[in-house]
């Protein structure tokens, strides 16, 4: 691993992303391909970019990213939470309280609900028939 290199794992919904930064000119890699072309709506791309921006760290690194499971929306906010958490690894140690004041550090529990037996779907029931 490269002594100038930072780690961080996201997490969101089902979707899991390793990302990692290196000291650059700003280059974003996701899953081998440029931000531009694997997240083609402007949402997920601000969304990703927001730990760079609210550090202000926007063209200072490139990040590298493998990120699997879940959709678009899940996998945007994995990204996100992996760059966050990426970013508070840097040794400077000013990032921690913005990411923080931000929320980006922290993991979004919410994930869908498991179907429960006896009904068509987590909260749905059958309908009730009186006669």
């Amino acid at each position: 691993m490269n002594p100038m290199q930072y780690y961080g794992t996201g997490r969101r919904k089902s979707a899991v992303a390793r990302v990692y930064l290196r000291p650059g000119n700003g280059q974003f890699i996701v899953n081998r391909k440029p931000l531009d072309e694997y997240f083609p709506e402007e949402v997920h791309r601000a969304l990703v970019r927001q730990p760079l921006i609210q550090t202000q760290t926007m063209g200072s690194y490139n990040v590298l990213v493998n990120v699997s499971g879940g959709g678009l929306v899940g996998q945007a906010g994995a990204v996100r939470h992996g760059l966050a958490r990426a970013l508070e690894r840097v040794p400077d140690g000013q990032h921690r309280p913005v990411l923080k004041k931000a929320g980006l550090l922290t993991r979004d529990a919410r994930t869908v609900e498991r179907k429960k037996y006896g009904q068509p779907g987590a909260r749905r029931r059958f309908q009730y028939s009186k006669r």
